[in-house]
Parts: C-alpha cells; sequence; structure tokens
C-alpha cells in the first residue's frame, strides 16, 4: 500500500476545502459578522496549513491502486467532514462538536438530514457554507480534485479514486483523458446549477436564497435556509426545484449524449427510461391518494411532483407535511427512498441501474432453472454486463441491508418508535434526510443521542460512498502492504 500518495491526496483534499470556506468568510464579512467571519476565516487557515503535510512526505511512486482508491476516498471524505464541522463549532452556532460533525456530514453526503430546530438563526456565511458543502458532495470532492488539478504522473491511476468515489453499479471514463472526463460532469454540473439560478431568480426568489437552494438542489442535499424548507416559497418556484430535482438524479453521462447529439442513444437508455417511469407512475398514485387533503386535484398533483421528485433524487426539500399524508403514499414515499436516482448523478439510494441489474439477473436466474442447460447474458442497452458487476451488485444489497439492520438495532437504545427508527436509517443511508414521525419533514435529528448521530453519520457516508470505501477502514487487510 502506497501510504504517502494517500496522503498527499488527503492534503490536496484538505486545500481544496480550505479555499472553499473563504467565500463563507466573504459573506460574513459583509453581514458583520464577526464571530462567524473568523471562525471560517480561521478554520480555512488551519486546514490549510494542516495540508502542507503533503510537503513532508511526498510520494516516489504515483500510482494508485484499488486499495489506494477505496483508501483516499473514505479518508478524504471523513478528513473535510471532521475540518468543514469546526467553524460551526468554533463559532458556538452548534455547541456540540457531534452535532457539528452531524450536520456536516449530513451536508457532504447530501443527506440533509439536521439537527437544528431553528436553521435561520444561523449567520449568512454559516448558512451559505452548510448548502456548499451539498455541491461540493454532490458530483464528489475527489471529482473536483481531479477537475481542477494536475497530477502530474501516474494520474490515469486515478480512476481507482473515481470509481471509489462516483455513485452505480460500473464506473468508465467519457472521454479517453480522466481528467477531461472530470471537466466534462463538472462543466454540465456548474451549467445546470447556473441555469437553476436564473430560472429562480426569474421568480422573484433572492439572490442569496437561489444560490442555497441551488446548491441543495444540485447536489440533492436538501438543505434549506428556511425553516419551512420550500414550502413559504411561490408555487412558480416550487415548481422549478421539482424539475431540477428530477434532472440532477439523472445519469450525468446522458446529458453528455445530449450535447454530443446522441439523441437515440440518450433516449433509449434503459435506466433512465426506468427512472422516470417509476417518478412518474408514484406521482400519479399519490396523487389519487392525497387529492382529498387539498383543495383541488391540480394542489394535490404540484406537492406529489414535488414530493415524489424530492424523495426519489434522495434531495429532501418539503413543500408539505408528508408525514400527515395517508398511509399508502408515505409507503410509496419510503420505497422511493430505498430506489433513489440514477447511477452516475448526484442522487442517492440504492440506484435504478441496480435495481435493473437485479431484475434482469433474477429472471436469468428462473430461466436457468427452467432450462439448466442454457446459457444466457445479461444485457443492459445492448452490452453485455460482466459477472463481475452482477457479483458486486449483489454483494452491494446484501451489505446495505446487513447495516440498515444493524443501525436500527443500535439507534433503537434511544427508545424512539420503530417508524422513526427504521426511516432514519433509511433516510441517512439513501442520503434523504426527512424521514417520518420524529424525523418528519417538521422534525429533526436533535433528540437522539451522541452515539446515534456517529452511527447515522456512518450510514451517511457508507450510503454516499457505496459502502466498499467506508469499510475498508475497518479490515486490517486493507492497510497492510502489498
Amino acid at each position: 500500500m502506497n501510504r504517502r500518495v494517500i496522503l498527499q491526496l488527503v492534503c490536496y483534499i484538505l486545500r481544496v476545502e480550505a479555499l472553499c470556506l473563504l467565500p463563507g468568510a466573504a459573506i460574513s464579512l459583509y453581514h458583520r459578522e464577526w464571530t462567524a467571519c473568523l471562525s471560517l476565516a480561521g478554520v480555512a487557515l488551519g486546514t490549510a496549513l494542516l495540508s502542507l503535510l503533503t510537503y513532508l512526505f511526498r510520494p516516489v511512486d504515483r500510482q494508485i491502486g484499488a486499495q489506494e482508491g477505496f483508501l483516499i476516498t473514505a479518508l478524504s471524505w471523513v478528513a473535510v467532514s471532521l475540518t468543514g464541522a469546526l467553524p460551526f463549532w468554533v463559532s458556538g452556532a452548534i455547541p456540540s462538536y457531534v452535532d457539528c460533525f452531524f450536520e456536516t456530514v449530513s451536508g457532504f453526503t447530501t443527506t440533509g438530514a439536521s439537527i437544528l430546530s431553528d436553521v435561520e438563526a444561523l449567520p449568512y456565511g454559516l448558512l451559505y457554507w452548510r448548502s456548499f458543502t451539498h455541491w461540493l458532495g454532490g458530483m464528489g470532492v475527489l471529482v473536483f480534485l481531479l477537475a481542477v488539478v494536475s497530477m502530474g504522473k501516474g494520474r490515469n491511476s486515478l480512476l481507482h479514486v473515481m470509481r471509489a468515489e462516483s455513485p452505480g453499479p460500473q464506473v468508465d471514463k467519457l472521454v479517453p483523458r480522466l481528467q477531461n472526463t472530470a471537466k466534462i460532469l463538472y462543466a454540465i454540473y456548474v451549467a445546470l446549477t447556473l441555469l437553476q439560478i436564473v430560472f429562480l431568480l426569474a421568480g422573484g426568489m433572492p439572490l442569496f436564497d437561489s444560490v442555497c437552494t441551488s446548491f441543495g438542489t444540485a447536489g440533492t442535499g436538501g438543505f434549506g435556509v428556511k425553516n419551512d424548507s420550500l414550502g413559504g416559497y411561490s408555487p412558480y418556484l416550487q415548481t422549478v426545484c421539482t424539475v431540477f430535482m428530477a434532472l440532477f438524479g439523472v445519469n450525468f453521462s446522458v446529458f453528455y449524449l445530449l450535447l454530443t447529439r446522441q439523441f437515440a442513444k440518450a433516449f433509449f437508455n434503459q435506466e433512465v427510461r426506468l427512472y422516470f417511469g417509476i417518478m412518474f407512475l408514484a406521482i400519479a398514485a399519490i396523487t389519487w391518494d392525497i387529492h382529498p387533503l387539498f383543495a383541488n386535484v391540480g394542489e394535490a398533483l404540484h406537492h406529489a411532483a414535488f414530493q415524489v421528485s424530492s424523495i426519489m433524487t434522495t434531495t429532501g426539500f418539503s413543500t408539505a407535511d408528508f408525514n400527515l399524508w395517508p398511509g399508502f403514499s408515505k409507503s410509496v414515499l419510503v420505497t422511493l427512498m430505498i430506489i433513489g436516482a440514477c447511477a452516475g448523478s448526484t442522487g442517492g439510494g440504492i440506484k435504478v441501474a441496480r435495481l435493473l441489474l437485479i431484475w434482469k439477473a433474477t429472471r436469468r436466474g428462473v430461466k436457468r432453472m427452467l432450462r439448466p442447460r442454457s446459457v444466457s447474458v445479461v444485457h443492459v442497452d445492448g452490452q453485455m454486463v460482466e459477472e463481475d458487476v452482477l457479483r458486486n451488485t449483489f454483494s452491494y444489497l446484501t451489505l446495505y441491508v446487513l447495516i440498515t439492520v444493524a443501525s436500527i438495532l443500535l439507534i433503537s437504545v434511544d427508545e424512539f418508535s420503530v417508524e422513526t427508527n427504521l426511516t432514519a436509517v433509511l433516510a441517512c443511508i439513501n442520503n434523504i434526510g426527512p424521514g417520518l414521525d420524529v424525523v418528519g419533514p417538521t422534525g429533526n435529528y436533535g433528540a437522539f443521542s451522541a452515539l446515534s448521530k456517529i452511527i447515522l453519520s456512518f450510514d451517511m457516508l457508507a450510503g454516499r460512498l457505496e459502502i466498499f470505501p467506508m469499510l475498508m477502514l475497518f479490515i486490517p487487510a486493507a492497510w497492510r502492504k502489498n
């Protein structure tokens, strides 16, 4: 194992994080929030100084294998969460460091689960930093590094890092050079974010709110700047967010296909068609179920579309308290929590791509039972899926279930209801944010014990990093030299 290259990349990430803290400090300076300004600037300086360790341990060999890729990814996300929590703690805005860590992990993993009961009490600079963690974590902090930093020799081996961080059963390059792939992904990401800001401004939303809301939508995170999330904004602004949440849940390679005029390939993408099929079916079912609760069917459709788009893309914004909706609608939303968005998007969940693979592999298994000597392979979009991908998919699903069950049992010592514990874990491991009962859209996670918050923080990191990188931290063999 190449420990020096691991330390180098983690330090690079901390340096990027230090720079990202400065806009928040500038915003606090503008609003004369002196404590928040000094906290953000001080943590930025301290983080930058800590990142200078990379010059003391320069690696001779910069090649990165799968082993280093998993550890770099997991350690980087833990490191940025530990340091990113400091401004909240140093400023005194959130007194408990465990709460600060939970809030920051929730931000970077684009979960949107919060311990805050009064979001609007936070200084503007900290509100900006809180929302920006969504945007930075949405596409991935390491993908961002690949897009903006030239790593020199051995950079192509960073594909192992990108595969460890990017969501989905398999990750490939869009173009031959990995850094160009990262730049293309981030160019699409930035363009969609700016486009949403323009639409929100056109609807009369203030600039600060537009930027922070777009960060939360782009990263499919859900941190709002108002206590009622997006409930107080106009139907037009809510509809804009509905559309953009759905767009950010699409595999970004499909946007690349559209930009390169490969329209047929984009339209017939099986994952995207299944994604929108499930979404539209869920909207229709919930609209039918909740229409007696609203003045007319149009209003019910509006709220159903918003919540389905929010939950399926694992964004977590809300316009209504769906905790009060009928049991059928809540069951549909919980199911969407588990399914999630497309692979290669900023959304969470087990991903529609895995659902597609599981269905095709199961169907093949049934055919083999009927015809034991038959030879069949799984195809997606006309391409054969390798057996390793299928094995990894089922391994992921097994670990997903085991971690979910273990987490539910561990946090149940806090004596909340089964509905609270179940949906809290599902909301965290699927990077959604709001659940049901105590952790519903009008509640928060502040009542959980420190131990439960740490467990849920692990769930958020495991869910965002597809489980395997986080597990590698606890496997001794992963730390041994080859």
